[in-house]
């Protein structure tokens, strides 16, 4: 039986990510969930996350997603490896969960000429020291320069995205950065939410340093995994629909879609 391919995201960051796949896999159907409620789960342990997250895969594949995108980068860092490994031979053998840390670690190091590159992220996601750690198994002589930005979620989902104190923030954050790190010439945003400060982050970087975002990265894996994969991407429905699901408020989550999607969405609240 055919269904949407699923994507979770413990609250409105996926949402990128999501724009990003489908501008590259536009025939597909999509089921967005965003655990509202919950948010944040950075600062939350790994067992709670890990709970948190498998229970939105349950949901989405018993609407019938064959494959589930964790568009979050903290539930790819400290769930997504339990749920391939212990979790989807028991629940659904015949489906699959894929991360957005991984694709982003295995091509990083093409990006750059002199083997230095800066990751920008969440406090959570820098201490976890998910990055580093996978792309040192892919590109073991590259040199990885992290920077936590506390303040840039809030930012964007406060709307603050072209005024004085995104400015300040960060210009800060990338500062500090540089003067770990002055000849990296690659930056990956490593933080869904923050390609809505791309504008802003390229007037602080300096010229010749690449910023690359993960969306992108994630929609061409995705697309290179459903050609690899045909028995998966046979069960995928093609009429162009996206259905929005939250655990929280639906209005609030229509009102946030549009800062991070540029229109409105009609989202129902869902509970897990």
């Amino acid at each position: 039986m055919e269904g949407p391919i699923g994507v979770f995201d413990s609250g409105f960051g996926g949402l990128t990510v999501l724009k990003a796949i489908q501008n590259i896999l536009p025939d597909y159907n999509y089921l967005y969930l965003g655990d509202n409620a919950r948010t944040p789960y950075g600062p939350r342990s790994f067992d709670t996350v890990y709970k948190y997250t498998l229970q939105a895969v349950k949901y989405l594949f018993d609407q019938g997603c064959p494959l589930v995108i964790l568009a979050c980068n903290t539930a790819s860092a400290k769930a997504l490896r339990n749920i391939q490994q212990l979790d989807l031979q028991r629940i659904a053998p015949d489906k699959r969960v894929l991360g957005v840390i991984r694709p982003t670690t295995e091509v990083i190091g093409n990006y750059s000429k002199n083997g230095r590159i800066g990751i920008l992220g969440t406090k959570g996601t820098i201490k976890s020291n998910s990055y580093a750690i996978e792309i040192q198994k892919f590109f073991p002589d590259l040199t990885v320069y992290q920077q936590a930005c506390p303040m840039w979620v809030p930012l964007v989902e406060n709307n603050q995205l072209a005024n004085e104190g995104a400015d300040f923030f960060v210009s800060d954050s990338i500062n500090q950065l540089l003067v770990n790190a002055p000849s990296i010439d690659t930056i990956l945003l490593g933080c869904t939410h923050y390609p809505l400060l791309l504008e802003t982050i390229q007037k602080h970087i300096p010229e010749g340093v690449k910023v690359v975002l993960q969306g992108d990265i994630v929609g061409a894996s995705l697309d290179s995994y459903l050609k690899r994969h045909p028995d998966i991407e046979s069960r995928c429905l093609k009429k162009r629909e996206t259905t929005y699901l939250t655990t929280d408020s639906a209005e609030k989550f229509s009102e946030m879609a549009e800062i991070f999607l540029g229109n409105r969405v009609l989202a129902t609240t869902i509970n897990l």
